[in-house]
């Protein structure tokens, strides 16, 4: 068999061209490219990203009367030096005049010069642009060269990077090894970019031009049928880079942000381009709809403002109408939040007067030329009482678009909107779902669900992270038939005010006083602060309370208990030995950093009455006034890490590095599944959210879930905690039994030190070693193991196989650096750092020609390499093969001149390799003959990148 057959070439990139020449782009191979206006891809110097030639005949055809002074204006805004502008503001200057094309200046039949519109793209006819995929693209920046795998150019112009490794590889490695790259050495390639994809065939993920690791996701289906690829690169291909599809998404799922860190580019994720879709479909049928547009049902986390965004700017773009957009919210935070998202995203002037403080504001808004009005459900009521609502506009140009769209709207206030704005269209976006009794009342208002991305879905595409929760000190929780509905009623909306919460304790005073005792308080923030800190993953954390007062009880406990407990840590410092220091110096300097607050909403009297309470809130308020308290939590570098609330920030509150909730408040239905959303955000390193309960709230979350986001199979997508136990003693078993299947016993090594448990870590890396399918196998499991065990700490399950996990961790870690850079994105915390501490490891190195960028074989010490490497044969090839590799391609992008004798070589060392596995082969080469033309390959490689090309032979090899 030939070996080429499953070369990354073969295997994903020519199906990929075959594929998208399927789909109607023109397919090219620049490899072997000639420049000028006749040459292969149309441009005059590798330098240049845009493809000129192509570009202005682009130009003429689209924009048939206009001035050639006028093209060449235009592709001078486009093309200009960007380098000294921040990349992403660079690319969103790009993109502006891509969207909305050129603005010149041309002298009219009159004489009289007047501005005109140059476009780059035909936006609405695929047909109009031309679609051009090229292969093996060269790149030059100022100091580099690079060839990327496939780019994909409309009318010259490229729009699309794809990065392909070959299917056994990770496709990180396209992420990590290639596109961060591209990003540093030609900057210039991503002033054009809308999108970037990676993939390895099997996986493939999309984002956008900028976007780290951790935003990429996949484009699982093609259409809202749900039709897939037979792979995940054809899914990708056929849903983003269909002709048609490609405009749409670059077009009207683009939005560039204004950050406190800086400009952000997103890009729709798959759910949200065709859930936005279907509701454009859905407003193309108004009339038949009766003004119900639907239910936009998204989990949270997964983009609902975003969503709204872009279906609103898309029905500005795309519909005929002077349209006007209605965002109703019902909460005052909620809707500085949404005013403030929309406000970044530059589609609203910062400071615009568009919020309506009366019904009758409300009216005058509507009256003027607004494309948004933001206000809250409140402002539907009549001036006075007992009146009908006057009508405030007839407009039949109008949107209405609630904001979580289950909770007050479906009352009287519903009603109201309906008689205020009879001609409107309505759709509720929402992060919940709706639940028994409410769906006949949603109908009524906004429809049927018109787009659903349950919790489930978010999961498996990765746009939000597995939630896991964890029942807490038991024998303090409450009983369940203490518990009344009413107080679940009571608290259901999560933001009581004064009135209200002293309604409950008065209400409710046995429940309330069984809550709020004294000695249970002390013992969850005793319990809290051990949890907290000795947490696997040491992501932000939440302490919800029932009210302000235990908020700020619960708040002094802990600031008590975390003194005892750090005093507690430095004393057992002092008496252990060197080698099981390092753990708890972490623990002492992590609590010595971190910052905590308490955050709730002001009220009256609020200092006299905490002080009856023997409670300070003035120091807290001074803190929430004084500091952006806000924008400390959601910022991951800050050491403000442990916030304690009541009702404050959980709800339209983003802070995806949060990964803790101490739940403490009865909470059921929307407002439960709203506040444990907190922790589902997608962030680096973060495997999961975790939900501690302590007050057995997750008794309603069966009854939540079953609606929320279970599979047909009734599996709940939330999982208590102790599965993880069961998962982490299977995963574990997984890998001892792969291990004693390779003649690796774990308990000989956990039972060794020093030199003994170097020997037999070797012995298990060569072992592991044998084949590809060996080593990928192990480091799956055992990065399956190591995610499980990070997941339970601090439990003492997890710490009762610490050790093993640590030995299983330095055994994969050495397998994988034997063949491909560790993924430092995994590193574990902390207490993964201790124990990798207690069993070293010694390093080897292969020394290599420093001052020679390509490696001389010859000058390579074989018989150091054995006497060094002994038995280690395996890791001594896999090192020097992968040297090679390196060497090899750095020499071929050099000189690009020479890629068959990178194929040439390729095959000389799988024939090598398999002769000495005893596997036959009809051109076997003895160690002569190899080091030979080993020799040789070399020395071509080198003289053709030195010496202009010329060949060291004297006629060229067969």
């Amino acid at each position: 068999m030939n070996p080429g057959r499953l070369s990354e070439d073969a295997l994903v990139e020519q199906p990929a061209l075959r594929l998208l020449a399927e789909l109607g782009w023109e397919v090219a191979e620049g490899f072997d490219e000639t420049l000028g206006p006749a040459g292969t891809l149309g441009r005059d110097s590798q330098s240049e990203a845009v493809l000129g030639h192509r570009l202005r005949d682009a130009l003429r055809s689209l924009n048939p009367r206009m001035p050639e002074s006028a093209l060449d204006e235009a592709v001078e805004q486009l093309v200009e030096d960007r380098s000294a502008m921040a990349p992403v503001r660079a690319n969103r200057e790009v993109y502006g005049l891509l969207r909305d094309g050129a603005r010149v200046e041309v002298s009219g039949d009159d004489g009289e010069r007047r501005i005109a519109i140059v476009r780059f793209v035909d936006w609405k006819r695929a047909d109009a642009n031309e679609w051009l995929a090229v292969s093996q693209f060269w790149i030059s920046g100022d100091m580099y060269r690079r060839r990327a795998d496939v780019v994909l150019f409309v009318n010259g112009i490229p729009l699309v990077l794809v990065e392909l490794k070959v299917s056994h590889k990770n496709v990180r490695d396209a992420f990590d090894g290639n596109l961060r790259d591209y990003r540093d050495t030609v900057p210039q390639l991503f002033w054009f970019n809308a999108f970037v994809m990676l993939s390895n065939g099997s996986d493939t993920l999309v984002g956008s031009t900028f976007a780290d690791w951790g935003h990429f996701g996949e484009w699982k289906r093609i259409n809202s049928e749900g039709e897939q690829g037979v792979v995940s690169l054809e899914t990708a291909l056929r849903g983003t880079c269909q002709p048609q599809q490609l405009l749409d998404l670059v077009e009207n799922f683009v939005a560039f942000m204004e950050r406190p860190g800086g400009l952000v580019k997103a890009l729709a994720k798959n759910h949200q381009f065709l859930g936005v879709n279907n509701s454009l479909e859905a407003l193309r049928e108004v009339h038949h709809r009766e003004g119900r547009l639907g239910v936009f049902w998204h989990t949270q986390g997964s983009g609902k403002s975003l969503s709204m965004l872009w279906f609103t700017q898309k029905v500005l773009r795309k519909e005929h109408g002077n349209w006007t957009f209605v965002m109703v919210t019902d909460r005052t935070e909620l809707d500085e939040q949404l005013y403030g998202d929309f406000a970044d995203c530059g589609v609203i002037t910062a400071g615009q007067q568009v919020h309506a403080e009366t019904s009758a504001h409300l009216r005058d808004l509507l009256g003027q030329d607004h494309r948004y009005v933001f206000t809250l459900i409140h402002k539907f009521i009549p001036p006075e009482r007992g009146q009908a609502m006057p009508v405030l506009s007839e407009r039949d140009d109008i949107v209405v678009i609630t904001d979580e769209a289950h909770r007050s709207q479906y009352d009287t206030l519903a009603a109201n909107m309906r008689l205020a704005l009879p001609n409107a269209s309505f759709i509720g976006f929402t992060g919940t779902p709706l639940i028994s009794g409410e769906e006949e009342q949603t109908r009524r208002v906004f429809g049927d669900y018109v787009s659903i991305y349950n919790f489930r879905d978010s999961i498996d595409d990765g746009a939000t992270v597995p939630l896991f929760y964890e029942n807490r000190i038991p024998e303090l929780q409450l009983v369940n038939d203490d518990f009344d509905e009413e107080l679940e009623d009571l608290l259901e909306s999560a933001a009581l005010d004064d009135a209200q919460e002293k309604a409950v304790a008065r209400q409710f005073s046995r429940q309330y006083q069984l809550i709020t005792r004294p000695q249970r308080l002390e013992e969850i923030a005793a319990d809290l602060v051990r949890h907290f800190v000795n947490r696997g993953f040491r992501g932000k954390a939440m302490y919800v309370a029932i009210d302000k007062a235990t908020a700020i009880r619960v708040f002094d406990l802990v600031e008590v208990e975390w003194a005892r407990y750090q005093a507690e840590l430095e004393a057992e410092l002092e008496s252990t030995p060197e080698s099981g220091r390092a753990h708890l110096e972490s623990l002492i300097e992590f609590m010595g950093t971190t910052d905590m607050a308490v955050v709730v909403s002001q009220a009256q009297n609020e200092v006299a009455d905490m002080k009856e309470l023997g409670l300070d809130i003035a120091r807290h308020r001074e803190r929430i006034v004084k500091e952006d308290l806000d924008a400390k939590f959601k910022d991951p570098e800050d050491p403000f890490r442990l916030v304690f609330v009541c009702a404050m920030w959980l709800t339209g509150f983003d802070s995806p590095s949060t990964s803790t909730v101490y739940l403490d408040k009865p909470m059921r239905n929307h407002a439960l599944m709203q506040t444990i959303a907190r922790a589902n955000r997608v962030f680096p390193d973060k495997d999961n959210g975790l939900i501690v309960d302590y007050v057995g709230v997750f008794r309603n979350l069966e009854k939540a879930l079953a609606i929320y986001g279970a599979s047909p199979e009734g599996d709940s997508p939330i999982r208590p905690k102790d599965e993880l136990v069961a998962e982490l003693e299977t995963a574990l078993a997984e890998v001892v039994d792969f291990c004693a299947a390779n003649d690796i016993d774990l308990a000989d090594l956990e039972a060794a030190e020093g030199f003994e448990f170097i020997a037999l870590q070797q012995a298990a890396v060569e072992a592991l070693l044998v084949d590809e399918q060996t080593r990928r196998q192990f480091v799956k499991l055992a990065r399956r193991a190591r995610k499980t065990f990070k997941a339970l700490l601090p439990d003492p399950e997890a710490m009762a196989v610490a050790y093993r996990i640590a030995v299983i961790r330095t055994i994969a870690a050495k397998v994988e650096s034997s063949t491909e850079a560790p993924d430092i994105s995994g590193v574990m915390d902390s207490v993964s750092e201790l124990l990798d501490r207690s069993v070293g490891a010694k390093e080897y190195i292969i020394p290599t020609a420093e001052a020679d960028p390509l490696i001389d074989l010859n000058q390579l010490d074989f018989e150091e390499l054995i006497r060094r490497f002994g038995d280690r044969r395996r890791t001594a090839a896999r090192a020097i093969e992968k040297n090679i590799e390196e060497r090899l391609d750095d020499a071929v992008r050099r000189n690009p001149t020479r890629r068959d004798l990178a194929e040439r070589f390729r095959r000389l060392i799988e024939e090598h390799v398999s002769t000495k596995r005893g596997e036959p082969h009809p051109d076997v080469y003895g160690p002569e003959l190899f080091d030979q033309k080993v020799s040789a390959v070399f020395e071509h490689i080198y003289a053709s990148y030195y010496n202009n090309g010329e060949s060291v032979y004297s006629q060229s090899p067969p």
